[in-house]
């Protein structure tokens, strides 16, 4: 199926957006580490970014910023991946360097030879190579790398091997080969075009004042198959599973699912639906409670872009909505503190549902910032209200096992626990999800094996 890709041009109206794209905050996005802080190192898009070059690695964040929501969408991509990793050889041929040097040459402020009259051209043309023989030269090898460039693209279209393509990849295709044949394109010499400036500057006519925009297409249709390009080699390299989408209500399904930056990551399941619409995870600090909600959130993110996971099976139905609550902070200056922050978090996703999107939300222990009374109460009113809703999908972890009698009295709820082996030495975490609630409190032994009360005994002051 051949899906066209929103250029950055176009205006994405209200309903497009709602439809066709996974919303983020950008508190989801930081909690997901998509891209990192300013320099970008050790972010999803630094795993993702294998572009060659400036222009598509822009396309690449364009697209992380905007994941698909549409199944439809999804699946294009998907379908574009999986064709661009069996026939990767014949990408090799797409001129992406040469775009580069191109988009510097025809956005460059050089003089022009603007007339049509042969004998007025030849008077510019004249005048421009004795007056400006610093910025001819610069044209003349404008000219020549946008020749190449051309040349390059008819090979690149005219490869056996891409007949067939599918997904995204299709009309991206069908519009670089209509471009190439536009009747001045299509007069570019399939030979070196040697130094007549002449015949340079008439080419130079064509590529920065009649097609320009024939051009400027051309070098953003290349960076757009650059980025499918990355994204397909970043799945097989890894060895990503793509996802089944599924139909009908939210819900997501996955076995031995690791996070990507995660080192021999112990892998385990995941699933949410109409049967167990929240999961309550408990288990001692340290035990991977954290880790394992934000694997969960970066593959389902990874999914609505159309890559391939870090999993062994991962089937799903696509949200409108990814909320998470990991990395929450008050705001001294805006006189937010910490629980009421907590609050408004989960009241925008009481908004979303409310508004009638599909929803995943992931909070990470809420409500530390009041007291336990208010934490149990808080904790049990906002799950039992969150496990009644269709199309919403949530996970909470926690330590307030006291609540564990009245989750699992509720069908909707799914109780699971990491855990920790107490033996005679240091505590020993295996990462292993388990069925039901921790009963585990080990906060006195951490403090004991750090041995923190020994450091503070011993300037006790004994009278």
């Amino acid at each position: 199926m051949a899906v066209a890709r929103f250029s950055e041009s176009e205006t994405l109206s209200p309903s497009s957006i709602e439809s066709d794209f996974l919303v983020l905050d950008p508190h989801t996005f930081k909690d997901l580490d998509v891209f990192g802080s300013e320099t970008g190192e050790n972010c999803l898009f630094q795993l993702c970014n294998q572009t060659r070059t400036e222009g598509a690695a822009k396309v690449l964040r364009r697209r992380m910023e905007r994941p698909w929501s549409n199944a439809d969408r999804i699946r294009a991509t998907q379908e574009s991946l999986s064709f661009i990793t069996s026939q990767r050889q014949a990408f090799v041929a797409l001129p992406a360097f040469l775009a580069t040097r191109v988009q510097y040459y025809v956005n460059d402020i050089l003089p022009i030879v603007t007339q049509q009259n042969l004998l007025e051209y030849s008077i510019g043309a004249l005048t421009l190579r004795a007056s400006h023989n610093r910025h001819y030269f610069r044209i003349r090898l404008g000219v020549q790398v946008s020749c190449e460039l051309i040349q390059e693209l008819r090979q690149f279209v005219n490869q056996t091997e891409l007949a067939s393509l599918r997904g995204e990849l299709a009309p991206l295709f069908e519009e670089m080969q209509e471009l190439l044949t536009r009747p001045r394109i299509s007069k570019i010499p399939d030979r070196e075009i040697g130094d007549f400036s002449w015949r340079i500057l008439r080419i130079d006519q064509v590529f920065r004042m009649h097609e320009k925009t024939t051009i400027a297409r051309l070098l953003q249709l290349i960076y757009e198959m650059e980025a499918l390009v990355s994204m397909a080699d970043v799945t097989h390299k890894h060895g990503y599973v793509l996802p089944r989408i599924e139909e009908g209500s939210l819900r997501v399904r996955a076995e031995n699912l690791v996070h990507p930056f995660v080192p021999y990551a112990v892998a385990n399941p995941v699933e949410l639906g109409e049967k167990h619409r929240v999961l309550f995870l408990t288990g001692p600090n340290m035990g991977g409670k954290t880790t394992y909600l934000r694997a969960f959130a970066t593959a389902f993110y990874l999914a609505h872009l159309g890559m391939g996971v870090p999993a062994s099976s991962f089937c799903f139905v696509p949200a409108q909505r990814l909320f998470s609550s990991i990395s929450l902070n008050d705001d001294m200056r805006n006189g937010v503190s910490y629980f009421l922050a907590e609050a408004l978090r989960i009241k925008a996703v009481a908004q979303a549902v409310a508004d009638g999107y599909r929803v995943v939300a992931l909070m990470d222990e809420p409500f530390k910032g009041t007291n336990v009374r208010d934490a149990l109460d808080a904790s049990l009113a906002i799950l039992t209200r969150f496990a009644a809703q269709q199309d919403c999908l949530s996970m909470f972890s926690s330590h307030l096992i006291e609540l564990s009698d009245q989750l699992s009295a509720n069908g909707q709820i799914n109780c699971c626990y990491f855990a920790a082996e107490e033996g005679e030495g240091r505590l020993r975490f295996d990462y292993m999800l388990r069925p039901g609630v921790s009963s585990q409190r080990l906060g006195m032994r951490v403090l004991r094996e750090e041995g923190v009360f020994e450091l503070l005994d011993e300037n006790v002051v004994r009278e």
